[in-house]
């Protein structure tokens, strides 16, 4: 057993003082690599030990595998502390009463959601829509708004309905003061949109926190109970909180003001979706006398890299000072390859990836990043022609068309109503029924329909019945699997191309994760709900299987939060990265810096070994240009720099 103050002993001291901070505010600058995990951990820990209870502690963090990363080290550190095991929960650890929350900003809106819907203006079952089914509802708003999807795109319109929800803003309240056009045509969809939500019984990702926040604010008992319950918040990556985040993490602190926050400002990437750095900058403003600890020392990377990113986001004004530093000892210095095209530099970091994976380096520790999806086609035809394994980070597991349409079979199981998932699943496999005769069952005129169409709805809706007796009576990977051959599926996909089995391995990875809740202890119901509401909150990042020994491929923004022994940054040309739109008149110093962090996110992602690449001639959507190196290679010290060939 751990004494019990052994535990901070394991940490250097700028980490022992924030872990040891006890009452009020406190502002933790973490650099990246610099332990900022471990550090809430045991500060977790030292709380308990202090005698504050388990379950008055909150810990909130963006992706789902960074929760589960935060889980299983305070679990470990608890378990060691009591000699006895806890086991970590992947939906939140609001399961039982021994142990802290700690969930995702989402998870938590959909737990407090699910605990007062009606409240909340909510049913008591509500969906959570992903993308895809937010933008498939946004273009069927559009039409119905009077609007031509093909002229109005509506990614477009659910992105400004995102950022305004991101901001606080209710369609009400954005109707009221859009006078300009779009802004008109937004305002009009966005009714629309709300509309189809309503009917199907659903809430997007923005209404996870919106609706959170309005809970929180018109409630005043709710906000009580819960400021009484969770005495201590800590909140990650707080550089990245939008305005309904803030809003939400203030409302459950400021009664006892015990609010630890983690973020670094060098590390702000999402201001395009709403993210607002003035969060972490005027924290010492909005928490009067906060204490505030930097954490420098970096245990990831190599000096030579930290050099380099220090020397790339000094040029920055908008920042919190800090200089990165490491033991790591200096390292091999970073590689840079001009490319005479794009071509030629996917066939050079094919090559290299080769060259290091036969010397023994692991292909999942190499990390292909870019500025934009369109790049990857070059680096994935290269990787195929070297016979390279890779994944392409992205494609979302549970957006896959296969693996929605089994969820829509739960739910539309679990709730007669739910006319939505019912139309998703009324033809998969086909049965026949058309867009007529689903039209007519909609609307409650299923008796006009011919005999033999009856006998087919019958069917589907006596397979429902029995899928909701499985889910109410066994396992969730059990109901799954009769879900998968009482429905034909599995059959289907047999005598299909290779990708339907393709489709078919993917179904059955579904099951093998549904198998972590068939475990669990608890309700069925609450089981089957958690299930769905894990499936629905997955991130780009969570779909990274690690057991897979493949090099990945990925947008420098998806690779925030992770890290790789070797890196390679392509696509390094001004226009490119940094992006063209900073050559614009209007761009912002803002903006301007935006895409500087971004380098040094990107630069920062590395343990041992970075590649930077451009190309002299590239082609953008259909034509080819020439390109000068970006700007950000000159900000790197000469000396740092090793030609590639």
């Amino acid at each position: 057993m751990l004494s019990r103050m052994s535990h901070l002993d394991q940490l250097n001291p700028r980490q022992r003082e924030a872990a040891e901070h006890r009452d009020g505010p406190l502002l933790i600058i973490a650099g990246a690599g610099a332990g900022k995990t471990r550090v809430i951990a045991h500060r977790i820990l030292h709380l308990i030990q202090s005698g504050v209870a388990p379950e008055s502690i909150l810990a909130i963090t963006f992706t789902n595998k960074a929760a589960q990363e935060m889980r299983e080290r305070v679990y470990t550190l608890l378990s060691s502390d009591r000699a006895r095991c806890l086991q970590p929960t992947t939906s939140g650890a609001g399961d039982t009463e021994e142990l802290p929350f700690i969930s995702t900003f989402h998870s938590l809106g959909a737990t407090l959601l699910r605990n007062h819907p009606e409240i909340a203006g909510l049913p008591k079952r509500f969906t959570i829509f992903d993308r895809g089914d937010s933008v498939r509802a946004v273009k069927k708003a559009t039409a119905l708004a009077g609007f031509d999807p093909k002229n109005f795109e509506p990614p477009k319109i659910l992105s400004a309905i995102s950022r305004q929800k991101g901001e606080g803003v209710t369609a009400d309240a954005f109707a009221e003061q859009a006078s300009d056009f779009f802004p008109r045509v937004v305002s009009r969809v966005w009714d629309a949109y709300e509309k189809i939500l309503a009917e199907e019984k659903a809430v997007d990702f923005d209404d996870l926190l919106l609706k959170t926040s309005l809970l929180l604010k018109k409630e005043s008992a709710l906000r009580e109970r819960y400021q009484n319950q969770w005495r201590f918040v800590h909140i990650d990556e707080y550089q990245d909180t939008n305005r309904v985040q803030y809003d939400i993490a203030r409302l459950l602190a400021e009664s006892h003001r015990n609010i630890a926050v983690v973020g670094d400002a060098d590390q702000n990437i999402y201001q395009w979706r709403g993210a607002s750095m003035r969060n972490i900058l005027d924290f010492e403003k909005d928490w009067p006398n906060a204490k505030v600890v930097t954490l420098e020392e970096n245990y990831r990377s190599t000096q030579t890299i930290l050099n380099a990113a220090n020397r790339v986001i000094e040029k920055n004004k908008h920042r919190l000072p800090k200089t990165l530093f490491t033991k790591n000892g200096g390292g091999e210095p970073i590689g840079l390859f001009a490319g005479l095209d794009e071509a030629h530099e996917a066939q050079f970091v094919a090559s290299t990836s080769q060259a290091l994976i036969a010397h023994g380096t692991m292909a999942r520790e190499i990390a292909v990043l870019f500025r934009a999806n369109f790049q990857s086609r070059a680096l994935e035809e290269a990787f195929l022609n070297a016979d390279i394994p890779y994944q392409v980070v992205g494609v979302r597991f549970f957006e896959r068309k296969e693996v929605k349409d089994i969820l829509s079979y739960v739910r539309a199981a679990l709730d007669a109503q739910n006319t939505a998932d019912f139309a998703r699943i009324v033809n998969v496999p086909t049965r026949g029924i058309g867009k007529v005769t689903l039209l007519k069952i909609l609307a409650g005129r299923e008796g006009e329909l011919p005999f033999g169409m009856r006998q087919k709805v019958s069917g589907l809706r006596a397979l429902l019945a029995k899928i909701k007796e499985k889910l109410e009576h066994e396992q969730i990977s059990v109901a799954l699997k009769y879900i998968l051959t009482a429905s034909g599926l599995e059959k289907t996909l047999r005598e299909g191309s290779e990708e339907d089995e393709e489709r078919l391995l993917n179904i059955r990875e579904l099951i093998v994760f549904a198998m972590r809740y068939d475990a669990r202890e608890g309700e069925r119901s609450t089981l089957v709900e958690a299930f769905l509401q894990d499936a629905a909150l997955q991130s780009d990042q969570d779909e990274l299987k690690e057991e897979k020994n493949a090099v990945r491929l990925m947008t420098v923004h998806a690779a925030k939060g992770l890290e790789f022994d070797i890196v390679f940054i392509t696509g390094l040309e001004d226009g490119l990265f940094p992006h063209a739109r900073l050559f614009a008149e209007s761009v912002t110093a803002e903006a301007a810096e935006e895409e500087r962090r971004l380098f040094y996110v990107a630069l920062t992602r590395a343990k041992k070994k970075v590649y930077l690449s451009y190309a002299g001639m590239r082609s953008v959507f259909g034509s080819r240009q020439a390109n000068l190196p970006s700007e950000f290679i000159f900000d790197i010290p000469e000396e740092l720099l090793e030609a590639e060939t």
